[in-house]
């Protein structure tokens, strides 16, 4: 039976990089899930509870032949020389986004992306962690990144591959694509397995 693959997210960098698979897949977003956490939830779970969360809201019941793709991606600051560790979401305004660039100028943290794969019978969550070094970024550098660019729509304020990767970026460990916002090799592995 051929399956039909629904990607339940509004991203278009996840819709692009899943096209690069060469799948057949459509994308329905529409969800009943409250994206939210209680602050007892270690932040390394917190992808893996979103992503589920994001499953299990989907619109309606799954058919027989159709897998649901659900992803969760989080920019974790750990903790380090006393300050507290960090979830950094989407920024709410300007100054929150230079908060952020500065929280992660000189530093390293990780990026988690979770992703559940569901039918009618079964699911598998797995999560991919990259670490991502910046080097010290300027005031000048991080005004002219969120002036230009305008990221606003993005966890920890930035994309990797937009400017402030090109040129802040000095070092990662582990999947780039994860980094844009979804691991798709590990995505393919997961697909293959869970056909």
């Amino acid at each position: 039976m051929e399956k039909r693959i629904i990607l339940g997210s509004n991203s278009p960098r996840r819709k692009e990089l899943l096209k690069g698979l060469d799948i057949d897949f459509e994308v329905d977003p529409r969800n009943n899930f409250e994206e939210n956490f209680g602050p007892e939830v270690p932040f390394d779970e917190v992808p893996r509870r979103m992503s589920e969360g994001k499953s299990h809201g989907f619109h309606r019941p799954l058919q027989e032949n159709e897998i649901l793709i659900t992803a969760d991606t989080m920019v974790i600051l750990p903790p380090e020389n006393g300050k507290p560790g960090e979830i950094l979401g989407k920024p709410k305004d300007r100054a929150d986004a230079v908060r952020m660039l500065r929280d992660l100028s000189g530093r390293k943290h990780h990026v988690t992306t979770a992703v559940t794969l569901r039918d009618c019978h079964k699911e598998n969550t797995f999560s991919v962690t990259t670490q991502v070094w910046f080097k010290e970024l300027s005031d000048e550098e991080i005004n002219y990144y969120i002036d230009t660019y305008i990221p606003f729509d993005k966890a920890g304020a930035y994309a990797i591959q937009e400017w402030i990767g090109h040129v802040g970026i000095t070092r990662i460990e582990g999947s780039y694509f994860n980094v844009v916002g979804f691991p798709v090799q590990r995505v393919y592995e997961a697909l293959k397995a869970f056909i």
